[in-house]
């Protein structure tokens, strides 16, 4: 039984180069380099990535189609020298203050079809998020992605979407190669050249693992510290482009290996789960004091306090893998860095006492 082969046309040069180029001659080229296994073989997803794929380019569409709407709104105010004395022009307060201002007929009528245009374009990413969630609430690749810095459901199902099946790359440098987040190299015996990244393979992946990354500037572990490093000796553009590509490097270890993130702030990847949870169920946990559990101690004491897990106990409440003690390079890496407190602090439990001005942490 035949197999269909789909070749790279960027990486099949024999044809494009041919002085005599037919149908018949391209034909037996390709037989004699599929024969010679020469061929550059196209990976086809499966039925799920693609449709996948299809949902996460939808929600990029629409939302890119609502930063269109949302510039023409603020070109509309700028050509009329209109300044919006609200903070964010399209928050509630924005809304409002844009729906009653006074203009010429023909400006009113383009701030009212943006408006619609926005809010209808909002229900339909709401949909997309809602579909994704549910989707990945029953995927634990997604729940694992979510505790790295910056993902959400969104970036961690287009990356899921965009690598396919993980054992096709053999390294994670295969894996940042594939999403064109490494440099282009041109070398001819002593000479290199390293020029800007080559921006190969879904564009869509690449874009949202570099908003991911902006992220993690003022985080205070490993990967903070890695880019506030490289932004200083550099420039922030190209600490942002390689802390993406360091981000794809962390999933792909974090998918192999099947463990979630072990420098990630507790108190926000609960808030993260938690918030897939909600989305794709509706069911919120209860919280407070269980019945017939006895009063704090602290009750009556006008002392506000919350607990806040370590990172171990937000992972075994969310039903994911234990943390394995790190290497003896990450452990070597973690000095060299001076995270090591940050680490520390992250496998204890903490208390915190809200007060008027700065709250207290104690440890349980």
């Amino acid at each position: 039984m035949g197999r269909v082969v789909v070749s790279n046309p960027l990486r099949t040069r024999a044809i494009a180069e041919a002085k005599v180029k037919t149908d018949k001659v391209d034909a037996l080229v390709l037989a004699q380099l599929l024969r010679c296994d020469y061929l550059p073989e196209v990976w086809r997803p499966d039925a799920h990535t693609r449709r996948l794929r299809q949902v996460t380019s939808r929600r990029a569409s629409l939302v890119h189609q609502r930063t269109a709407v949302k510039n023409r709104l603020h070109a509309v105010l700028h050509q009329r020298l209109v300044h919006a004395p609200v903070k964010d022009l399209f928050g509630s307060g924005g809304r409002r203050w844009l729906a009653q201002l006074e203009l010429e007929e023909l400006d009113r009528t383009f701030v009212d079809s943006e408006l619609r245009l926005l809010e209808a374009l909002e229900q339909e990413i709401h949909v997309m998020d809602r579909l994704l969630a549910r989707h990945g609430f029953k995927d634990p690749r997604v729940k694992l992605l979510l505790t790295l810095l910056g993902v959400d459901v969104a970036v961690a199902q287009t990356l899921l979407a965009a690598l396919g099946d993980l054992s096709r790359f053999r390294s994670p440098d295969h894996a940042a190669s594939y999403l064109g987040l490494v440099p282009s190299t041109r070398q001819s015996a002593d000479s290199c050249y390293h020029g800007p990244i080559t921006k190969r393979g879904r564009s869509q992946a690449r874009w949202l693992l570099v908003q991911a990354a902006q992220h993690v500037g003022t985080h205070p572990g490993p990967l903070g510290v890695f880019f506030r490093r490289l932004a200083h000796k550099k420039n922030r553009n190209v600490a942002v482009v390689a802390t993406a590509r360091k981000l794809v490097t962390i999933a792909w270890h974090m998918l192999t290996k099947d463990e979630p993130y072990r420098y990630a702030l507790p108190r926000t990847t609960e808030t993260k789960l938690s918030r897939l949870r909600v989305r794709a169920t509706g069911q919120r946990r209860r919280t407070g004091v269980a019945p017939g559990a006895p009063r704090s101690p602290r009750y009556g004491s006008g002392q506000i306090s919350r607990v806040l897990p370590s990172i171990d106990q937000v992972y075994e409440k969310q039903d994911l893998p234990p943390l394995p003690p790190p290497a003896k390079g990450e452990r070597r890496m973690i000095e060299e860095s001076g995270t090591e407190p940050f680490v520390r602090h992250l496998h204890v439990a903490h208390r915190v006492q809200r007060t008027k001005k700065n709250p207290v942490s104690t440890s349980l």
